[in-house]
């Protein structure tokens, strides 16, 4: 390309150009230009120093993240979370996805999608209040009606750690299956109704439609939704799993992930180099487990994978 064809083509495009800057400013100062902050990992932050001129101190932060239970606890709760969030929430906002195209009456419909984005609208900070409203010992709706119906005793929900791993994720899918399911909608809504047609003709049923035509045309967007997901696998809600349970320590065991070990290290240990080192190692093996699960995908079909 000479520079006079260059020169034009910027001419020609200069307007796009102008429309991805703000974009491209976002992503510089609030995505990459605190990733410099990752060097305090390997400092022992000394405040009367300064950040800069305190003492580097190579892996010992990782080393003393790693010695402890704390970083089995808190890598496993994260990844059995998230990957129960995305198989889950996967099937389920297909399924309503699909349930809500085959509402044809228009005000319905939308009035059924108003309905079940609104969850994700409402703050964890409520969230966890109406979850509390509805497990609280004393007043709770599930020990004073569900429980007795049933000849069940109360339960102090939020000393019991088994019950949790549920509780987090209906509230999860709860509140965020709605919003998931609008892009399956849509790439429902898409699909060339002529494919239906010709099932119909052919005595296809309902079932067989959704297994032959539907799911297979939506397959792509269903594998992308899949491959950012798993991007964020290390990366968990901190509203969800700090406001639901109330921060209540009987529960960390089950709770607590890397998302609120992080903030508990800062705000109540104050250890600022381990909780960096806790976001250096989540940063990491997130970017690896999206090479991973690319790769995958373009084994074994190449258009599908991200790059």
């Amino acid at each position: 390309m000479t520079r006079r064809s260059g020169l034009k083509r910027f001419r020609k495009y200069s307007p796009l150009y102008l429309l991805m800057l703000p974009g491209i400013l976002y992503l510089i100062i609030n995505n990459y230009a605190p990733m410099f902050g990752m060097f305090i990992a390997f400092k022992n932050i000394n405040f009367s120093a300064g950040i800069f001129d305190s003492d580097w101190v190579g892996f010992k932060n990782f080393e003393y993240l790693f010695k402890t239970t704390d970083a089995f606890i808190i890598t496993r709760n994260t990844i059995l979370y998230n990957a129960a969030f995305i198989v889950i929430g996967t099937v389920l906002s297909i399924a309503v996805a699909i349930l809500l195209n085959e509402i044809r009456v228009k005000l319905l419909s939308r009035f059924y999608q108003s309905v079940i984005v609104l969850p994700h609208l409402i703050s964890f900070v409520v969230v966890g209040y109406l979850v509390y409203a509805a497990l609280s010992f004393e007043t709770g709706f599930m020990n004073k009606t569900i429980l007795p119906l049933m000849g069940v005793e109360s339960i102090s929900w939020y000393t019991e750690p088994k019950y949790w791993p549920i509780i987090l994720t209906v509230v999860q899918l709860w509140k965020s299956v709605g919003f998931s399911c609008i892009i399956f909608l849509a790439s429902i809504i898409s699909i060339d109704p002529e494919y239906y047609e010709a099932a119909t003709l052919d005595g296809a049923s309902k079932w067989r439609q959704i297994r032959s035509i539907t799911i297979p045309l939506i397959t792509p967007v269903i594998i992308m939704l899949t491959l950012l997901s798993i991007g964020r696998m290390f990366y968990s809600d901190f509203g969800l799993f700090y406001q639901v349970p109330m921060n209540s320590g009987m529960l960390n065991d089950t709770t607590n992930v890397i998302d609120t070990y992080v903030y508990r290290s800062l705000m109540i240990m104050g250890d600022i180099g381990m909780a960096s080192a806790a976001g250096v190692y989540q940063s990491i093996v997130g970017f690896v487990l999206v090479l991973s699960a690319n790769y995958i995908v373009r084994k074994f079909n190449r258009e599908n994978a991200l790059f």
